[in-house]
C-alpha cells in the first residue's frame, strides 16, 4: 500500500489528476484481469487524456459565457420559424464553420435567433473550435475598457484568437462615433481569422442609422457578408405564444 500511496503522491506533484483519480480502479481491474504492462500503462494514460479533456472542455464552456439555453438538443421543432429540422441538423454538423464561413441570423424579435446561434456555439465548442459568445453591447463595452480592466483586456485577447465569434444583437442601439470604428477595426482584424454568427433584427439599410455612418455601415457588411449565408426566421415570437403566467399554476 506504501508504494500506492507514493504512486498517487507523485500523481499529485506532477499533476496528473485523471491518474490519480482512476489509479486505484484501474489497478484493482488489472489485477483481476491479469492484464499486461502496455495495456496497463495505456490505461493510465488513457484515464489522464479524458480528464484533461474534460477540463479543457469545461474552461472552453465557461470562457464562452453561453447563455442559459444553449443547447440544441432541446429545440423545439414544433415550432414554425421557417426553419426545418433536416436545415438545424445541417448546420448543427458545423460544415459552414469547417470551411470559414459566416453566418447571419435576421428576423424579429422572439424567432429563435439567439438560440440557434448559442446551440451552434456550444456545438463549436464541444468539436474543439474557440468559440465565444458576445452581444454587440458587450463587445462595445469591452473595447472601451481593454485598455483600462484586466478583465476586459483578457476578453479582448480571447476573441483575437477566437475560430468563432457570436454577435448577439448587432445594431440593436445606436453606436457612438468613436466605439463604431473600434468596432469596425475588430471586425476588420477578425473577419479572415475567425468565422461570425450574426443575429440582428434590423435591415441593412438601418445599419447605417445605428452607426450614424453609411459608409462605416457599407464596410462592415461588406466584411460580414463576404463568404456568409443569410438565413431569415420568421413567425410569432416564441416567448409570446408559450407564454406563462405564475396565476395558471395557482389552485
Amino acid at each position: 500500500m506504501e508504494k500506492r500511496e507514493q504512486i498517487l503522491a507523485y500523481c499529485r506533484q506532477f499533476r496528473t489528476t485523471g491518474i490519480a483519480n482512476n489509479f486505484m480502479d484501474i489497478i484493482q481491474s488489472a489485477e483481476q484481469k491479469e492484464v499486461g504492462y502496455v495495456e496497463f500503462t495505456l490505461q493510465l494514460l488513457e484515464a489522464e487524456s479524458a480528464h484533461r479533456q474534460e477540463n479543457d472542455l469545461k474552461r472552453r464552456r465557461k470562457a464562452a459565457q453561453l447563455p442559459t439555453n444553449s443547447d440544441l438538443n432541446a429545440y423545439d421543432h414544433n415550432y414554425d420559424n421557417g426553419l426545418s429540422k433536416s436545415r438545424v441538423s445541417q448546420l448543427r454538423e458545423l460544415n459552414w464553420l469547417d470551411q470559414g464561413y459566416n453566418l447571419m441570423l435576421t428576423g424579429s424579435s422572439g424567432t429563435g435567433k439567439t438560440l440557434l446561434a448559442a446551440g451552434l456555439c456550444s456545438d463549436a465548442i464541444d468539436k474543439g473550435y474557440k468559440a465565444y459568445f458576445k452581444t454587440m453591447d458587450e463587445l462595445i463595452n469591452m473595447l472601451k475598457l481593454k485598455d483600462v480592466t484586466r478583465s476586459a483586456s483578457v476578453q479582448y485577447k480571447r476573441i483575437m484568437k477566437a475560430d468563432l465569434i457570436v454577435i448577439d444583437d448587432i445594431m440593436l442601439f445606436p453606436v457612438q462615433a468613436n466605439l463604431a470604428v473600434s468596432f469596425f477595426n475588430l471586425i476588420n482584424q477578425l473577419y479572415e481569422k475567425a468565422c461570425f454568427i450574426i443575429t440582428t433584427n434590423k435591415k441593412a439599410a438601418d445599419w447605417a442609422k445605428m452607426l450614424d455612418d453609411e459608409v462605416l455601415a457599407t464596410a462592415l457588411l461588406d466584411r460580414l457578408l463576404f463568404r456568409s449565408d443569410v438565413i431569415s426566421l420568421k413567425g410569432k415570437s416564441y416567448r409570446l405564444t408559450n407564454r406563462k403566467s405564475f396565476f395558471e399554476h395557482e389552485n
